[in-house]
């Protein structure tokens, strides 16, 4: 491999503007784009800095808060660009413009009319001799209606955001900059070209009393008190930010609902009312061009990498624009990237263990060791805002439907299609404006080295090598005002700090390794996506080359390759975000890509039609060191797969047991992540990462979504949702032995997953499953059979019958 140029050096790139305080600072950019044009001119500020403590300097910490509370200079935050807020009596105007919607109204006439219907079949309506049939109807019609009301009262005052006083909001956003200063000590970053021409559309928006919608990536509960800081700090108009009521606790609960928090339930259930109180707040907030923010992802990320789009609240808006009560909301995804993610440090444990600790912020807020880190930066870039009527636009028209009309209906599948396109549009461009940190870029290495340490001459060439790709993927590198490589590889060890990353002294250099690599794979999967066609390319050539032999007997078929290609893609379509340009575009550019970086040779007939893949000879001199960079991206979620797949083996139903027992899906998960980090110590399973319990989540939720599983859940149960194999997939037992039998649609499934895992020692048999695998498994199937077989046979006939009906299953596409 060559010696590429420094991947930190960049003279093309405009001055960024440090902003602290009422002092402006002129420093090199602070990161380098891709080839495109637009990376060249952006710059970038930094909006909040460490702020001044009592301890060091009592007189400048007291000049800060009276500056901040007597709302001096920007900090009066007198006009921001945006429709009113700050004012007494704001909250109970929201709730009067709420209660005259008429969809809202409706929904009260209509379930009072229901529950008075079903008053009167069962002769529950009072009767009175000075009144009429008529009459108790309409007075018992009214009593309903004002009990609605005034739940929906109740539901409004639990859910509204409450931003009614500047003084407030003065303080909280102190507050909140000196907590943040504490753990991110280099403070928030953005980009000046991005914040200029996000003023500008919102004061176009403003104009127009249009809403700007943010839609950012979720990792830290920093991403949204940074957005709100960079709202207030730039003069506009805060966003009401959708959060879940788990977080609405005594005390911090009142005091993120009045800086601008919308409560709402993690799970509506069967509420219709409430549903409605929902839609027709967020009406409102659009209808009035108020901001408005709510997380894509739903939750939070625990791997780093971004999640699939979440459509609950992102149905609400597109529902309020096309039936037509809203004309027009703009869209501005938001990508925030973290030297260290604070979570980690606490949360990443529990993704170890059978239970995971519930989310909590003032679990984060009271540990006083966040509070005393140092974390380096946050780094927030917002992508180009655009119409979401324009986008709902061209989409009906792909569907060959009429033009989009105050009252245009869509069939289930075509508004699930358009809200999918939306979905991962945003996740997207979110990934399209990410810079990618030194932490991120360090981990990344560490973890894709065949080694057991690295010296720092090697770390900073591989360093640079990385940052060469990303940046020709067209992706950011962030490298800190043209630092040399070896400042900002120092930099990046120091913040994940000794626990993350260790080194060892005395040798002939020192040795840098991976100390936890559970904990670390959440900065290498920062970076995933931009490789993620390479490394399936990758991995599908594995199972060819790891066979061993000469080079003619690595090479793989075209048409192997690409099924094996596709098969893997379709099972991560629910983990990874590829590129829009559909499968064989992707295919053939990223065979061509790595052509042109010899890595590999493509061998084609007299036609120009591929007929074989293999490695070029000048990556097999360098030690497959760029193919192995690819291959150790994607083993740990190929290792994650097969795992989940043979953990499904053990959900085969005993032989003289019953065939129809249902599971309950967190215990079938724990089991397999105890199944997997059995396998780990016993030399089966290659990585630790793979019994992460969000990525066999998401394994599970995949194996549903492809027929695999049958997944189901009892309405107005306290239960959580079960699961048992579906039948054409049911492997079958050895009527003599009880074992499973090696062959089935499940077994092939598992044999496919297995074709691209990383060889071990224990394993170069090439058998898909070991007999002390499938032993392992069957135990671990058994104990949950046997738990769920302790509800008694009549309980477990009953429920079968109930989880049939409403089971959810679609045939597999792979």
């Amino acid at each position: 491999m060559p010696p590429p140029k420094s991947a930190l050096s960049d003279d093309h790139s405009a001055p960024d503007l440090e902003i602290v305080g009422n002092q402006l600072t002129i420093h090199p950019s602070g990161f380098t784009g891709g080839s495109g044009a637009q990376d060249e001119q952006i710059t970038e500020r930094n909006l909040v800095r460490h702020m001044a403590r009592f301890r060091e300097n009592p007189f400048e910490f007291l000049r800060e808060v009276s500056l901040y509370m007597s709302g001096t200079g920007w900090r009066a935050y007198d006009d921001p660009i945006g429709q009113p807020v700050f004012y007494s009596g704001f909250s109970e105007r929201m709730k009067t413009s709420i209660l005259s919607s008429n969809m809202l109204q409706e929904k009260v006439r209509e379930l009072a009319s229901t529950r008075l219907a079903v008053e009167e079949k069962e002769g529950l309506i009072a009767m009175k001799e000075d009144a009429t049939l008529e009459q108790k109807r309409a007075r018992r019609r009214h009593e309903i209606e004002s009990s609605l009301r005034e739940v929906v009262d109740t539901m409004m005052d639990n859910m509204i955001c409450k931003m009614e006083s500047k003084k407030f909001i003065r303080g909280a956003y102190y507050l909140c900059t000196q907590l943040l200063t504490r753990a991110y000590h280099q403070g928030i970053h953005v980009s000046s070209e991005e914040v200029l021409r996000l003023r500008s559309v919102a004061e176009v928006a403003c104009k127009k009393k249009q809403s700007i919608v943010f839609l950012p990536c979720h990792k830290s509960h920093v991403d949204y008190v940074s957005l709100q800081l960079i709202c207030y700090r730039l003069g506009i108009g805060l966003p009401v930010v959708v959060a879940g009521d788990n977080l609405n606790i005594p005390i911090l609960g009142p005091f993120l609902q009045h800086a601008g928090a919308m409560w709402i339930r993690r799970s509506f259930g069967n509420d219709p009312l409430y549903h409605t109180v929902v839609q027709a707040y967020i009406d409102t907030m659009l209808q009035q061009g108020f901001n408005f923010e709510c997380f894509i992802e739903g939750g939070r990320s625990r791997t780093g990498k971004l999640l699939s789009p979440k459509f609950g609240i992102l149905s609400f808006i597109v529902d309020s624009v096309l039936s037509g009560r809203v004309e027009d909301t703009i869209i501005c995804p938001v990508s925030t990237q973290y030297d260290k993610v604070v979570e980690t440090e606490y949360e990443f444990p529990s993704l170890e263990l059978s239970t995971q600790k519930k989310e909590n912020l003032a679990d984060l807020l009271s540990s006083s060791s966040v509070l005393s880190l140092r974390l380096g930066r946050v780094d927030v870039r917002f992508h180009e805002p655009w119409s979401l009527r324009e986008f709902l636009g061209q989409q009906i028209t792909r569907l060959n439907m009429a033009d989009l009309g105050p009252n245009q209906k869509l069939a289930q599948a075509e508004r699930g299609r358009l809200l999918r396109t939306l979905g991962y549009r945003v996740l997207s461009e979110i990934n399209d404006v990410s810079v990618m940190m030194p932490t991120a870029l360090v981990g990344t290495v560490l973890l894709t080295l065949r080694g057991r340490g690295v010296g720092k001459a090697e770390l900073v060439r591989r360093l640079d090598w990385l940052c060469e790709r990303v940046r020709a993927k067209g992706g950011r590198v962030a490298h800190f005002y043209r630092s040399p490589t070896e400042m900002v590889v120092d930099r990046a060890l120091d913040v994940l700090g000794p626990k993350l990353v260790g080194v060892i002294t005395g040798l002939v250099e020192p040795t840098y390794y991976a100390v936890d690599r559970f904990q670390l794979s959440f900065y290498r999967n920062m970076l995933i996506h931009l490789f993620i066609t390479e490394a399936l390319v990758s991995v599908a050539m594995y199972t060819k080359i790891k066979q061993g032999g000469g080079p003619t007997n690595q090479r793989i078929g075209y048409e192997a390759l690409r099924t094996q290609v596709s098969f893997l893609s379709q099972l991560f379509r629910g983990e990874f975000i590829f590129p829009p340009e559909g499968f064989t575009t992707n295919l053939e550019k990223t065979l061509r890509g790595l052509e042109a970086d010899d890595v590999i040779h493509i061998t084609c007939d007299d036609s120009g039609t591929p007929q074989f893949v293999e490695l070029s000879e000048s990556e097999r001199l360098c030690g497959r060191e760029n193919y192995d960079f690819y291959c150790f991206l994607i083993w740990p979620f190929i290792e994650a797969s097969w795992l989940g797949a043979v953990s499904l083996l053990g959900l085969t139903p005993p032989l003289n047991g019953n065939k129809e027992i249902w599971i309950d899906v967190k215990k079938a998960q724990d089991s397999a992540q105890l199944l997997g980090k059995t396998l780990y110590h016993q030399g089966d399973l290659s990585y630790f990462e793979a019994v992460n319990k969000e990525t066999l989540k998401n394994s599970y939720q995949q194996f549903g979504e492809e027929g695999i599983l049958l997944v189901a859940k009892v309405k107005d149960g306290k239960a959580g949702p079960s699961l048992r194999l579906a039948p054409e997939w049911t492997p079958e037992r050895d009527p003599h032995t009880g074992k499973v039998l090696p062959h089935g649609r499940l077994w092939d499934f598992t044999e496919l997953i297995a074709q691209s895992r990383r060889e071990g020692k224990n394993r170069r048999d090439g058998a898909t499953v070991s007999s002390r695998v499938l032993r392992l498994s069957d135990v671990v199937g058994a104990e949950l059979f046997q738990a769920s077989s302790s509800l008694g046979p009549a309980d477990i006939s009953s429920n079968s019958k109930q989880m049939r009906r409403r089971a959810i299953g679609t045939d597999s596409k792979l």
